[in-house]
């Protein structure tokens, strides 16, 4: 997703993309593959998909023939994301994809029928509790697994410390929370929501902590996440905008010569039938 924007850029998703992949947690494909059905060639639903940068990370992760369909609203990324595809398996095996330009909050049981897994990246934040519930509720409606990257805790931490810091975490998280059409977003809260929400509807559920730790090799992200980070805050809290002024510039500043380090935390799940 875009900081501080329901609408994410390809740019900025291109930019991620690395510090995504270094950050998921990995054991969670092992016990992904335990969970798929054996035999068939396996049918991913991949929700807000973007560029396709899950695909691209965990298609080769897998045996066997796979397709992909990958579900956004924006056109736009889904243009990008069919012009990237994975291409084969981890055993070479054909990988081939699709696009739907779709809501993902409006699927239902039979949008699932044939799928042996569901996944997403960089989601859950920005969806509200019914859209959140509507989603666990077909996933297990139709006892079909969903593995859920990425999704953030409201927790980070930045080095060297400043005492802004914090009150700048706690007005973009204020933001994340933010009411939108007269629903207000689940932000850091989504990640907790979905594992009680699959526990509740019986479903096994296990969670790994998948932060980014952003440091002189990916100065450009963490300028970039930064800015975004602390525009936010001052959306949600105007009078942050007075206050912040030479913080802003020191921070990026840090950023540009590789001595800000950023930790920003995340929570994978994988949520599958008992």
């Amino acid at each position: 997703m875009a900081i501080g924007e329901v609408r994410a850029g390809s740019a900025w998703l291109t930019l991620r993309e690395p510090a995504d992949a270094a950050a998921r947690a990995r054991d969670l494909v092992g016990e992904t593959r335990s969970s798929l059905p054996v035999g068939a060639p396996l049918r991913v639903l991949d929700l807000g998909c973007g560029t396709g940068a899950m695909a691209r990370w965990l298609a080769p992760q897998l045996d066997g023939p796979q397709h992909w369909v990958m579900l956004d609203r924006d056109a736009d990324l889904l243009d990008v994301a069919v012009a990237s595809t994975p291409g084969i398996a981890g055993d070479g095996a054909p990988v081939t994809t699709e696009t739907q330009r779709r809501d993902i909050t409006r699927l239902g049981p039979d949008d699932l029928r044939g799928a042996g897994l569901v996944t997403a990246s960089a989601l859950l934040d920005m969806m509200t509790a019914d859209g959140l519930g509507r989603l666990v509720a077909t996933c297990v409606e139709a006892a079909c697994p969903a593995l859920i990257t990425l999704s953030v805790t409201g927790q980070v931490d930045l080095a060297p410390r400043d005492p802004l810091d914090r009150t700048v975490e706690q007005a973009f998280n204020d933001h994340q929370r933010r009411t939108l059409g007269g629903v207000g977003l689940l932000g850091p809260d989504a990640a907790r929501a979905a594992v009680d929400g699959f526990t509740r509807l019986g479903f096994e559920v296990e969670v790994r902590p998948s932060p980014w730790r952003l440091g002189p090799g990916q100065a450009a992200l963490a300028g970039e996440w930064f800015e975004g980070w602390l525009s936010a805050a001052c959306e949600q809290r105007p009078e942050l905008r007075a206050a912040t002024g030479e913080y802003r510039r020191r921070r990026a500043a840090e950023a540009a010569a590789g001595r800000l380090s950023v930790t920003v935390q995340h929570l994978d799940l994988l949520a599958r039938p008992r």
